[in-house]
This record gives C-alpha cells, sequence and structure tokens, in this order.
C-alpha cells in the first residue's frame, strides 16, 4: 500500500540456524518504501571470502537492536511480554536476554497512526557500552550529534526524523552500513549507532521516529516516569503536543 505505514518487529522464539542474531530488529515501510530495511543474508557458506562475507551480514551489530560492546548475542530467545493492539496507541513490548546479565526489553508505541515511540531499557548487571543501531534505506543523511537527531533528506514524499533521548550521556557515531535483498548482491547505506556507557544500573532511551512526506522541524521531548519489572511510563512531547505512553504486565494493559 503506497498510502500506508507498517512496522515489523522480530520478536519470535529462537530460529536455530536459519536465524540472525538480531532479536528486537525492525523494518518500517512508510508510502511504499522500507526505511529501515533489513541487513540480510547476502551469500551463505563457501570459501573463505564468502564466509567472511557471510559473518559480517550475521552481526548483531548491523541489525536495528541494541547490542553491548558491540557483540553479536549469546542467546536469541526472544519472547513477547504484551501486545495491545486496541485504542489510538498500539503496544508492544518483546524482551530478549541477549547475554549474561543482561537483558534487551524494548517497548514500541505506534501514536495515533502517526509516529512511533521506541523504548529501549538494558537491563541487569552486565558492564560495558550499550549500541543502539539503526540502518536506513540509501537516503541523503542530516545529523545533530549534540540532540542525537538522524534524519533523511529525500526529495519525494518518504521521510524519516529520528531522535533518541536518554538520561544518560549518549555518543551518536556513523557506522558501515549495507544491505542485502538479492543473493550475492549488496547496496550501501547509512547506517548510525547510539552508544552509552552502562555500569551495574539499568540503561533507558527513548527514540521517536516519525515518518514524514516533507522535511519538517519536528520538536521531542521525552521523560521516563515510572519503569520496573512491571510497568513503564513515558512522557512525551511531540510538536508541542504531550502524550503519556504507559504499559502494565499485570493489568495485561
Amino acid at each position: 500500500d503506497l498510502h500506508s505505514t507498517v512496522m515489523v518487529v522480530k520478536a519470535g522464539p529462537k530460529g536455530e540456524w536459519h536465524a540472525q542474531p538480531d532479536n528486537g530488529t525492525f523494518c518500517l515501510w512508510f508510502n511504499g518504501k522500507d526505511m529501515f530495511p533489513d541487513t540480510g543474508s547476502y551469500v551463505y557458506e563457501g570459501d573463505a571470502e564468502q564466509n567472511r562475507q557471510r559473518a559480517w551480514f550475521k552481526q548483531s551489530r548491523v541489525h536495528n537492536t541494541m547490542t553491548l560492546d558491540n557483540k553479536n548475542f549469546e542467546t536469541t530467545q526472544s519472547k513477547t511480554l504484551l501486545w495491545n493492539a486496541d485504542g489510538n496507541v498500539p503496544t508492544l513490548v518483546t524482551e530478549n536476554p541477549s547475554y549474561k546479565d543482561f537483558t534487551h526489553r524494548r517497548t514500541v508505541f505506534f501514536v495515533d497512526q502517526k509516529y512511533f515511540v521506541i523504548v529501549d531499557e538494558a537491563l541487569g548487571s552486565a558492564t560495558g557500552t550499550v549500541n543502539l543501531h539503526f540502518g536506513f534505506d540509501p537516503s541523503k543523511m542530516v545529523t545533530d550529534t549534540a540532540n542525537g537527531i538522524i534524519r533523511t533528506d529525500n526529495s519525494g514524499p518518504r521521510n524519516i526524523f529520528l531522535q533518541c533521548v536518554s538520561t544518560d550521556k549518549a555518543e551518536l557515531k556513523e557506522e558501515e552500513g549495507w544491505f542485502s535483498e538479492v543473493y550475492r548482491t549488496k547496496e550501501k547505506r547509512p547506517a548510525y549507532s547510539i552508544n552509552i556507557a552502562k555500569g551495574e544500573k539499568p540503561v533507558r532511551t527513548v527514540t521517536l521516529i516519525y515518518p514524514e512526506k516533507k522535511d519538517d522541524t519536528v520538536k521531542f521531548t521525552a521523560k521516563i516516569v515510572k519503569a520496573d519489572d512491571n510497568r513503564l511510563e513515558v512522557r512525551v512531547s511531540v510538536n508541542g503536543e504531550k502524550k503519556d505512553l504507559k504499559w502494565n504486565i499485570t493489568t495485561n494493559q
């Protein structure tokens, strides 16, 4: 559909050797175009060079998910904690025990069929650097590293505004990016990571992904009001419009 906005999130059980270690990753279609295409596989096993290329495309860090120290996931066993499609804010909550003493919990709010608010939580006592990765469709890009803003600057009716907010100090970096939709064919793409030092306490980020038909200025603020094992509440403002987004597993809403 050339007029739809659709996000697909990987949140299933272990896929054995058919699956890549990319739990929590997502693709986002807007106006008939995948703006965050999956990395793909590019090539299967072969000689040393083919195996090197296959290993690159399998990395957790080259998918739209969260890693610790840019390492591949040790465990890929996602579970869906909540899926509520009712009302004006469909909500998905999923988590994966990616590493020892480290669980990535991802909440996706689809607000008024206009934009997405993604809350990523790095839970557990593991320490290191949390990396939040985003790989875009080939586009002209504009970044504001001081404010965690990444946006496309396409001439047509398909653009993305992304801003990541965290109470911890975050560093926006450009990364190597490729994706493959056809076997043995790859294409370069813009890719970025948000990097935050993690001690034994949780790290939490709030990311706005706003699909837009033209290059509009988007004003975004966010604050996590409550967060524990069973609930989350975040207060956001998008272009002056305030929203309280929340879920509670104990009440299944």
